[in-house]
């Protein structure tokens, strides 16, 4: 079983929340999850879950205790708006990657090449139809004047 600590608590108006150190003492055992410490936080703390962010974690030399940062917003709003997009995607459930690893690979230096709006149309990855007609190079026998200058 692990200890949960907190210490230097601020409660911050101007953003919304309340935020602290927390210090994670587990002897023996590995790192707590953030799931688990979300859970913990949110008990003590009488608050749901999914307005908590832990961050920043780091386990002392010999192992056994654990020090990092979290956060505890007054609204899942305040949250969206204030958390850097970054921390907010360690928290959702991770996408499956599209298409095979050569095809991303092909995809992400296509893009390198072009700029703006046309990023997001190759995303599309679709490939141009045929066109219908006639190639008039492709056939010798179709009437192509050449006017040969002497």
């Amino acid at each position: 079983m692990a200890t949960i600590r907190t210490r230097k608590f601020i409660t911050n108006r101007i953003l919304s929340r309340r935020q602290m150190v927390v210090d994670i003492i587990h002897p023996g055992k590995p790192n707590l999850s953030k799931d688990d410490l979300k859970e913990k936080l949110a008990t003590m703390y009488r608050t749901t879950a999914d307005v908590i962010m832990p961050f920043g974690f780091k386990t002392d030399f010999g192992g056994g205790r654990s020090t990092g940062f979290a956060l505890i917003y007054d609204n899942v709003d305040a949250l969206q708006k204030i958390e850097p997009k970054y921390r907010l995607q360690r928290f959702l459930p991770k996408k499956d990657k599209v298409g095979g690893r050569r095809q991303r690979k092909e995809l992400k230096n296509r893009k390198k090449k072009v700029t703006g709006k046309k990023k997001t149309e190759l995303g599309s990855c679709k490939r141009k139809k045929e066109r219908s007609g006639r190639d008039p190079w492709a056939f010798p026998n179709v009437d192509v004047h050449i006017l040969y200058l002497l």
